[in-house]
């Protein structure tokens, strides 16, 4: 039997824990280098942004009220591993009693019921719900932090949803940062607060539809190094997208102009290169700042398809996994019509810690606390 794992990272090593209704999920960051300052007012920023609000969201609602054990020591990371804890409160169990052996479509059900053998919790989709994300989210929040003393922002908006489209980032660097900073603390981040508007319209008449929406993410990294990553197997687009398809939704990843490259010709495709103040940079950008799987230096770009809440309120056609017998599902409970918003955060965060462990691979793990 294969080992079973929930880590991830060389370097910088992250290991997720807990369940949807358990008493508490968490994380455990290793590998991070002593000194790094620990935030806890930002990772409490972090983790509202990721919390269900309005009437686009699942109307469970936890405090959060995360709790550091072990790691830290006068704000600063020890250099041992850093245990964030977050207890469960708002759980309604019930919820799920009658469709415990009624596999949801689109959910992991069926999968979980094959890999854990009726072991695992069902209640809430148990370890593969999107409620361990907020542990994901606090561990972000401290990767995203070393990265901005280490001067490397990184900022996820929602490019597309429900049929209606943001406008793009900016090609010019400082425009880029600008825009970044514009995202800042935004609950539904988008560039135009007008298309915004009308996404968060269509997503209502989706629910009120009784079904749901999903979308597509574009993150941008500003301020990476040229020369992180490894030719082949351990290409910057690889590892990313390795930890990107670990979030639950995320069903594609593309780096820059990802699969439109393909429509066009090399003379279009390249990205000219040219010296500008001491360094090299590029004309353009469309291979999204990674040139063979190394960063060359421009901003890092990339998208993630996030697909519909598979939690909707209409008849479905499933499987009762104790009996074997075909039946329809009507669910109940509380459940998100759309989650991509809430979903840019858990981008951010498994970004940065991804970044953090390809940097102590390529600079030294003392690097992002500045030694």
């Amino acid at each position: 039997m294969a080992e079973l794992k929930n880590t991830f990272g060389q370097s910088v090593a992250v290991t997720l824990f807990g369940e949807s209704h358990g008493p508490a999920i968490g994380v455990v960051i290793d590998g991070l280098a002593p000194g790094i300052p620990v935030e806890e007012d930002f990772i409490r920023d972090q983790l509202t942004l990721r919390r269900p609000w309005g009437k686009l969201s699942t109307q469970r609602q936890e405090s959060d009220l995360f709790q550091i054990v072990s790691g830290v020591f006068d704000g600063k990371t020890c250099g041992t591993p850093l245990t964030i804890l977050i207890p469960n409160g708002d759980t309604k169990s019930r919820d799920y009693e009658k469709t415990r052996f009624l596999a949801r479509p689109g959910h992991a059900d069926y999968t979980a019921q094959m890999k854990y053998h009726g072991f695992q919790d069902y209640r809430g989709g148990g370890h593969f719900s999107g409620r361990i994300t907020a542990a994901l989210v606090a561990a972000g929040a401290v990767a995203i932090s070393a990265l901005a003393h280490r001067g490397i922002w990184l900022k996820t908006h929602i490019l597309a949803c429900a049929g209606v489209r943001d406008s793009s980032f900016a090609p010019e660097e400082q425009a880029l940062k600008a825009q970044l900073e514009a995202l800042r603390g935004s609950r539904f981040p988008v560039l135009d607060h007008a298309a915004g508007e009308r996404m968060q319209a269509a997503a209502e008449a989706a629910r009120q539809s009784r079904d749901s929406v999903g979308g597509v993410l574009e993150t941008a990294v500003l301020g990476l190094p040229a020369g992180l990553g490894e030719p082949w197997f351990d290409t910057v687009e690889g590892v990313l997208a390795h930890a990107l398809f670990s979030i639950p939704a995320v069903k594609g990843v593309e780096f820059g102009d990802g699969f439109a490259l393909a429509n066009l010709r090399g003379s279009a495709a390249n990205d000219p290169l040219r010296m500008e103040k001491g360094r090299v940079v590029t004309g353009s950008n469309h291979n999204g700042g990674i040139n063979g799987g190394i960063t060359n230096g421009m901003p890092v770009v990339f998208r993630c398809g996030v697909k519909p809440t598979p939690s909707i309120f209409q008849p479905q056609q499933t499987v009762n996994m104790e009996t074997g017998e075909n039946v329809v599902l009507e669910l109940e409970g509380r459940h998100d019509p759309m989650v991509v918003h809430r979903a840019a955060v858990v981008v951010d965060s498994v970004a940065a810690l991804t970044l953090c462990d390809l940097l102590a691979m390529r600079l030294g793990v003392d690097w992002l606390a500045g030694r």
